[in-house]
Formats: C-alpha cells, sequence, structure tokens
C-alpha cells in the first residue's frame, strides 16, 4: 500500500483580487454578529409586501390558506365540446 499526494484541484484563488477581498469582509461581519444582505431590497410600502403580511398574519393565526389563483366572479357557461365527423368509405375488400 503506497501513498500518494495530491494538490489542491480546480482554479487557483488570488488572494489580493477584490472578491476575495468582499468574501472576507463579509465573513469577518458575519463572525462580529453582524447582517449579511444579500438580493435586491423589498420596499416596504408596496401592495406586494402588504399582501405578503396578510398572508404572514393568516398562516401565524392558523387559518387555511388555498393555493393558486382564487376564482372568477363571473361564471362563463361551458362550451359544449365540438364534435368531429369522420367519414370512413369502403374501397374494396382485402
Amino acid at each position: 500500500m503506497s501513498t500518494k499526494t495530491t494538490t489542491k484541484r480546480g482554479r487557483p484563488t488570488v488572494s489580493t483580487s477584490a472578491r476575495q477581498a468582499r468574501l472576507e469582509a463579509r465573513a469577518t461581519r458575519v463572525a462580529a454578529g453582524g447582517e449579511v444582505k444579500r438580493g435586491r431590497p423589498a420596499s416596504t410600502g408596496s401592495a406586494r409586501q402588504a399582501k405578503l403580511a396578510i398572508k404572514a398574519a393568516k398562516i401565524a393565526a392558523g387559518e387555511m390558506i388555498k393555493r393558486g389563483r382564487p376564482a372568477s366572479a363571473v361564471t362563463k357557461a361551458p362550451k359544449a365540446p365540438k364534435v368531429k365527423t369522420v367519414v370512413v368509405e369502403a374501397v374494396g375488400t382485402i
């Protein structure tokens, strides 16, 4: 049985790059108990945030939340399915 040393695989990191500096700063903020924000911040006064807050309150109250789009207020009469007529002609016997 022989032992083999392996080298690190993949693309090497440059410790002086701007990205590595940002990652290091983020790691120190987390270690100090800070907050790391990711993504686009939500507008607190938007209609979507109000709707999400109402939904979260209903879930916290234990109400049942229905999935999907609510049913339309106006009901339409169901359409009758179209029937295709197929004409089969006998050409001859086989």
